[in-house]
């Protein structure tokens, strides 16, 4: 397999993760996807000095830092497997969720020809001043303030030089290995490694574009005009490319600082309520939301509002689909299992689903949660419980989810963080209540009328056209109609008729043999020879038919 790789810089890389998988004790997984020459020259090029160290972690923290030494693109995979709450039990969740992009920071200097490529001119002919000490460096990007002459503090977002090159090899390798994980491990097949690592790539390279991260940033604000509780840095367009994001500065209080937040006399109560609608509104009014949005992503300010900020990873979720999500959620607040177990045979698509076990399933779990004020529910621990179900009953969620009850999981956290009392379920209810509601209005209800007329009128104007076309393929001889429901039928008769025809021939060499040797004469002896290979190709015959029923009796 490795030798079809599509240049010869990928086997320089192949051999650096052979050797990560062997440190860490996942040489098995490497032979298993082919690369069994690159582990045999790892296994002579890695010092083992400290194998017994790495060999005794646990699994989950063995992977975390396999992927941590592997560099960005597998360090941002693993923050991606950490929203797949529907693949990996939480114990793998935990430590794939401390995985962290701080790396040591690059000199100004060694920036400054692609920001000067980037802008056009010199740094300092635009900005009065460049902070050389980065406000954070992490493996993609890494973050400096600057100022303008008016004294408008900007953040330049400089991409990495020559990291896209490193990510396009490693998205190469991730598309290889996952190509043959699901030829080749049946068990690891109904995780769909390909869908998996195709939408990772469009999402990893959707955040090498900064332009793309702005664009997204904007649509956010416009969804939130008019709500001023949220602000979202506005971006400085003539500045900005692919490799620079320049936005304005937002000088607040850190989302994990809880003592600074105190310090401010700020209402951490207040906060929690304002964050969480905040998210609800992106997910189920909006259709577009922060898919990252942890505490690092997260500012306070001094007046109560709230920043976000860093929009590299959003989620999508289409109409349908938010319909399902206020559906499936409604179920769970308001205690509705056969709602929930409706969603998720629906998203389970063509998977094979034992429906009733499920339902029981979902019913023991919802039954959990019988008799308690809404208050008192967790909808974490009850998307959770959901994910384990999924998980036990083989059921993927498809990926736009997965980030979605990721965003959810982690805005509870951080609620509670700033709230011990923080309601998830009671902030949810109202929207998901307007969801439903909405739904069914007749303005919905009048447009998905409008949009099923316009297509059976545009069945009714083809259909002429297909009957003549038909008609002009009959007329050709070129009209064919298989009913493929009656193959393993037909299959069966045609099978049954064989067997009944060498039958009838094994019993006519029988007779005709018997006749020629019982019959008297001249040329006795050549009869009876003549017979006896009757009787011979009679044996023969009825052997090749017992074998043949032995055989169909297996199938």
């Amino acid at each position: 397999m490795w030798d079809t790789l599509s240049s010869v810089r990928d086997l320089g890389r192949i051999q650096e993760i052979a050797v990560v998988l062997l440190r860490y004790g996942f040489g098995d997984v490497a032979a298993r996807v082919g690369m069994t020459g690159a582990l045999e020259k790892a296994g002579r090029l890695l010092r083992m000095e400290h194998a017994d160290q790495y060999l005794t972690m646990p699994t989950p923290e063995r992977l975390r830092r396999t992927l941590q030494d592997l560099g960005p693109t597998f360090i941002k995979f693993g923050q991606i497997l950490s929203t797949r709450v529907d693949l990996l039990p939480p114990e793998y969740l935990r430590e794939l969720g401390q995985l962290q992009n701080n790396v040591p920071a690059l000199d100004f200097e060694l920036l400054r020809p692609q920001v000067r490529q980037d802008l056009g001119c010199e740094p300092e002919d635009i900005f009065a001043r460049i902070d050389t000490v980065p406000l954070a460096a992490a493996s993609l990007a890494q973050t400096h303030r600057a100022w303008l002459a008016d004294g408008t503090a900007l953040v330049l977002k400089i991409r990495r030089p020559g990291i896209r090159e490193v990510v396009e090899a490693d998205l190469r390798l991730l598309a290889r290995l996952a190509d043959i994980a699901e030829a080749r491990a049946p068990d690891l097949r109904r995780y769909h490694p390909v869908e998996v690592v195709r939408q990772f790539t469009a999402s990893l390279r959707n955040e090498l574009d900064f332009a793309a991260e702005c664009r997204n940033a904007e649509r956010i604000a416009a969804n939130f005009a008019g709500h001023p509780e949220i602000v979202v840095p506005a971006v400085v367009w003539p500045l900005t490319s692919e490799r620079l994001n320049v936005q304005e500065f937002v000088g607040a209080i850190p989302g994990a600082d809880i003592a600074a937040v105190e310090a401010a006399g700020l209402d951490r109560a207040q906060l929690a309520r304002s964050g969480a609608n905040i998210v609800l509104k992106m997910v189920l009014e909006d259709g577009l939301f922060h898919a990252d949005p942890h505490p690092g992503n997260i500012f306070y300010l001094p007046d109560g509002r709230i920043a976000v900020i860093d929009f590299g990873m959003v989620g999508h979720v289409n109409a349908q689909r938010r319909g399902q999500v206020a559906r499936l959620l409604y179920g769970l607040v308001a205690q509705r299992p056969e709602d929930v177990a409706d969603i998720l045979i629906d998203w389970a698509g063509q998977a094979e689903v034992d429906e009733a076990r499920l339902q029981a399933d979902i019913d023991e779990m919802i039954d959990q949660y019988r008799g308690l004020a809404l208050k008192d529910l967790h909808m974490g621990r009850m998307l959770l419980g959901v994910s384990a179900l999924l998980r036990q009953h083989a059921l993927v969620l498809p990926g736009d989810l997965a980030l979605m009850i990721k965003a959810f999981l982690t805005l509870e956290g951080l609620g509670r963080l700033l709230d011990p009392d923080f309601d998830m379920a009671s902030e949810a209810r109202p929207f998901l209540e307007r969801a439903m509601l909405q739904r069914y209005s007749p303005r919905r209800l009048a447009k998905r009328g409008q949009r099923a007329l316009a297509g059976s009128l545009d069945l009714l104007e083809d259909l002429p056209r297909e009957l003549r076309r038909m008609l002009r393929r009959y007329g050709q001889g070129k009209f064919k109609l298989e009913v493929t429901s009656l193959r393993p039928f037909g299959n069966q008769v045609a099978h049954a008729v064989n067997r009944l025809t060498m039958g009838i021939i094994t019993a006519a060499l029988i007779v005709g043999s018997s006749i020629v040797i019982d019959s008297g004469g001249v040329a006795s002896r050549f009869r009876t020879v003549l017979g006896l290979g009757g009787f011979i190709g009679a044996g023969l015959c009825g052997v090749v038919l017992l074998v043949w029923i032995l055989r169909s009796g297996r199938r």
